[in-house]
């Protein structure tokens, strides 16, 4: 039996949406919340067991995950948020990872170039490429899926397989573009070995992650999506992130010569999405000079939390 049908207003006239059932939605999260723990008990031995910092790195990722997660709780409650509000979380979300890629990813990856011998120049040109590399990746990324963000629309390949594909996962397909670098990041910086600066960039990552999860969730139940699903989908969001974060921590602790490579490659695709995607949605509704100062408070609380926990 198909789920109720819901009526959203636009500019060219009444869009009906077609909804599941809550308690089929319900459902269907908590299976699949089950598989993807019974899964991560299972990864999370065998890492324990051969990889120690790539499980370092999964609980960073899941930390944040969790943090995402913890975002959507107003939604789980039926509680609404301002646009500006939401415009000035996201301009924050884009402060904490604009100071992230630049302390906590291109200036340990130009130290690491120099540990390895190379001098100012030849560091600077690996770094400046791995960030290119790091950025045209994400680009291709973005031209290739068909995804489709809550503000400026559909992106990416819109073919027969976005034709076929429901909404709602051309919404997780771009949340998870958006979430990919941040893994990537973690699971560089703890597969370098340096636990502190890991740590630092790890909770300034999940702080951002909160409001994060909030934005998705509300953006998903203002496109028409009910409660359950928007806050659900919302949470689920962040899992992107500890996969990409013990894939990057097992190819960079493979080999240090990796390092500086893998650190600038993560910032590379972080500024892409900062440059792409946050900042432009957070600017669309008309609140610019909130969303800028959203910005500068979370560069200044990412550099001070990798200012004082890195030390």
């Amino acid at each position: 039996m198909n789920g109720p049908r819901r009526s959203i207003l636009t500019a060219g006239g009444a869009l009906h949406v077609r909804t599941a059932a809550p308690w089929r939605v319900a459902l269907g999260v908590l299976i699949v919340a089950g598989g993807l723990l019974t899964l991560g008990v299972d990864l999370w031995a065998m890492l324990g067991q051969r990889a120690p910092l790539a499980q370092q790195a999964a609980l960073a990722g899941l930390i944040a995950a969790g943090a995402t997660a913890l975002g959507t709780l107003p939604v789980w409650l039926s509680q609404t948020t301002s646009e500006r509000t939401r415009d000035a979380m996201m301009g924050f979300g884009a402060g904490v990872m604009l100071a992230a890629s630049a302390f906590s990813l291109v200036v340990p990856a130009l130290a690491a170039a120099g540990q390895q011998g190379l001098g100012p120049w030849p560091a600077g040109l690996l770094v400046g490429s791995a960030i290119l590399v790091g950025a045209l990746c994400l680009v291709l990324l973005d031209r290739w899926l068909p995804h489709e963000h809550f503000i400026k629309g559909p992106e990416g390949t819109q073919g027969a397989l976005s034709q076929r594909l429901k909404r709602v996962w051309l919404f997780v397909f771009a949340v998870a573009l958006h979430n990919m670098p941040e893994g990537l990041a973690i699971g560089v910086a703890w597969g370098g070995g340096d636990a502190a600066a890991a740590s630092a960039l790890g909770t300034g990552i999940a702080i951002q992650d909160v409001p994060e999860g909030l934005v998705i969730a509300v953006a998903l139940r203002g496109a028409g999506y009910g409660r359950v699903m928007s806050a659900g989908i919302g949470a689920l969001s962040g899992l992107v992130e500890p996969v990409a974060a013990v894939a990057a921590a097992l190819v960079v602790g493979w080999s240090l010569i990796l390092l500086p490579w893998g650190l600038a490659f993560a910032a590379g695709a972080m500024l892409y999405v900062i440059s792409h995607e946050v900042i432009p949605e957070s600017h669309r509704q008309g609140h610019e000079r909130l969303a800028t100062a959203g910005l500068m408070v979370g560069f200044v609380v990412m550099m001070l939390l990798d200012t004082a926990l890195a030390a």
